[in-house]
């Protein structure tokens, strides 16, 4: 288990680097000026020139890319071109945000996926299974910005049962886990959760329908177990896989939610982003692609090691 796990840790440092490359590549090959949003439009060659030294632009590509990453792994994204904050505080604040955000509905998407998908795959080709079958492909169609839109007229304009925008009272600085702020997660963790729910679903589905029909479940069966005996076995088979899905949806909704959070104005890392580059702040658009990257390395790598740890196999393998 030692060794597979350093493996793991060896395997992920070029994946790191081409990572860091790959995120400096695509933000600088990007048209446009990157001081556009502060230059006035009457600005002298040397105020632009000072500038270009302050954020290091007058330097060449290697020089400002080996620089960036020697900051970055000290701590220091650098300073926002718009704001003049440090990138490293407005990311971690956003990734915290989007995290308790995300976490909550691949929770509510795992959940409902897993119940759908069990049961269809239990009772597959029934009119249960056809209806959990249905649901999921519905999950996976629906563009998940038209749903939110959709549940903020209905529940916020209409009924006015929950808010439509925001993190909460105060700021997203004063969170706390009380309904005065929940209300506010209820729309946009439902909306995010709705495909995952739907892969998950249909992912899960395949699963016990393919362990159902190998020989050892018909083994059980022959010697006297129950229906939930036999869940039992099905649900150990199926945990790993269903477990990878998780935490693949888990890194999707950290850096795929910029249209949701931007939908309900909540202050995560997509709203960040949307800022980011309509704004032109490399700084900020740089550090906050390279932290949601490096999450979701990282996050594998967990899921990688949970794998092993319930099916000793992977480790073998």
């Amino acid at each position: 288990m030692l060794a597979y796990l350093l493996r793991r840790l060896v395997y992920t440092l070029p994946i790191m680097l081409g990572v860091a490359v790959v995120c400096f590549a695509l933000v600088h090959l990007a048209p446009g000026d990157p001081l556009v949003s502060v230059l006035p439009p009457d600005a002298s060659a040397e105020l632009q020139a000072q500038l270009r030294t302050l954020y290091g632009f007058d330097r060449s590509l290697p020089e400002q890319f080996f620089g960036w990453v020697w900051r970055a792994l000290q701590g220091d994204l650098g300073t926002s071109i718009a704001t003049s904050r440090p990138v490293t505080g407005e990311v971690l604040t956003a990734v915290g945000n989007t995290l308790r955000l995300a976490v909550v509905a691949t929770l509510i998407g795992f959940f409902f996926g897993c119940l759908f998908g069990f049961v269809a795959g239990y009772f597959r080709n029934s009119l249960v299974d056809r209806t959990a079958s249905m649901l999921s492909v519905l999950g996976v169609s629906v563009p998940h910005y038209w749903l939110g839109m959709v549940l903020v007229i209905v529940f916020a304009a209409q009924l006015n049962w929950l808010p439509a925008t925001g993190a909460g009272p105060g700021s997203s600085g004063d969170w706390a886990w009380d309904w005065a702020h929940l209300r506010h997660m209820v729309l946009p963790a439902i909306t995010m959760s709705v495909i995952p729910m739907g892969i998950v679903a249909r992912t899960v589905r395949a699963l016990v329908a393919e362990i159902l029909a190998q020989e050892f479940v018909v083994g059980l069966r022959a010697k006297g177990l129950t229906h939930f005996g036999v869940f039992r076995h099905v649900v150990k088979n199926a945990a790993p896989t269903a477990l990878a899905v998780m935490g693949l949806q888990l890194g999707y909704l950290l850096g795929g939610s910029i249209l949701i959070e931007t939908v309900f104005a909540w202050p995560g890392t997509g709203f960040l982003l949307n800022s980011a580059i309509f704004q032109r702040d490399l700084p900020l658009l740089q550090g906050t692609i390279l932290v949601l990257a490096m999450f979701f390395v990282l996050l594998n790598v967990v899921v990688d090691i949970v794998q092993s740890l319930l099916d000793p196999r992977i480790a073998r393998s």
